[in-house]
């Protein structure tokens, strides 16, 4: 893309609404984007607000719910779903590897946008398709969710009582309000020898450090499933409080 790129603050709805107003002179049109969950702190974006923000400057309106598929909304229908803003967001686009299970991912849109993503967008024109077998166990996927409401509930029933455990032993796990909880070690070197320790302890928890996140926030980042029982959940919240308390964390 040749697009001009201008980054705001995160989920800054105003300094958006800002920055449309500086940059609406500079070209035809204008495209506002924001993830519906963000991938390290697991927090959700203010997207009632920039979808105002959007209307006002005539932009459009484009979501990366890759975290949110599966998890948010009806039956994991994502971000839009959750907030009740059909047909105010222009372009949604999302994984099907993440919740979904499988691989790939998908641009949702106006059928113009796809018809022209169809024939001109290259990603899509020099990639080789899905085999059948993968577009088949991605239908099948989003047809369970669709039959199966409970699991997203199961999901959201277990992310409770682990982020209820974590924050109980005393553990920072910040602005976290989805299965993504990370929790925060602030050193490079203590956030990866947590996950060594963990790791000595049965619990797979890979450390996240600078550049991904910022210095001084680095952390673990956990991600609960439908299908973690609260038996390995309670075993896991057992294996932090052991490290957690041998590196001073609590």
């Amino acid at each position: 893309s040749k697009a001009k790129i201008k980054v705001f603050p995160h989920k800054d709805a105003t300094a958006a609404d800002e920055l449309l107003t500086q940059t609406k002179g500079e070209a035809r049109r204008q495209l506002l984007i924001t993830d519906g969950v963000f991938s390290m702190d697991g927090d959700i974006a203010p997207l009632p607000d920039l979808v105002e923000v959007a209307e006002k400057h005539g932009a459009i309106m484009m979501i990366d719910d890759a975290h949110a598929s599966g998890v948010l909304g009806r039956g994991g229908r994502g971000t839009v779903d959750h907030f009740g803003l059909h047909g105010r967001v222009d372009i949604q686009v999302g994984t099907l590897s993440k919740a979904i299970g499988v691989l790939g991912g998908f641009t949702a849109g106006p059928q113009v946008l796809i018809d022209w993503l169809t024939n001109r967008g290259r990603p899509f024109l020099f990639s080789t398709s899905a085999p059948p077998a993968v577009a088949a166990a991605c239908l099948e996927a989003l047809a369970i969710l669709d039959d199966e409401p409970e699991i997203v509930e199961r999901l959201w029933d277990r992310t409770r009582f682990f982020k209820k455990g974590l924050e109980g032993l005393g553990f920072d796990t910040g602005e976290s309000e989805t299965p993504i909880t990370p929790v925060i070690a602030g050193e490079e070197t203590t956030a990866q020898e947590l996950s060594r320790l963990l790791f000595d302890e049965g619990v797979f928890c890979p450390a996240i450090v600078f550049p991904t996140v910022p210095k001084g926030k680095s952390r673990v980042r956990t991600i609960v499933t439908a299908d973690h029982p609260e038996d390995d959940l309670s075993r896991a919240l057992e294996a932090f409080e052991t490290v957690g308390r041998k590196l001073g964390l609590i």
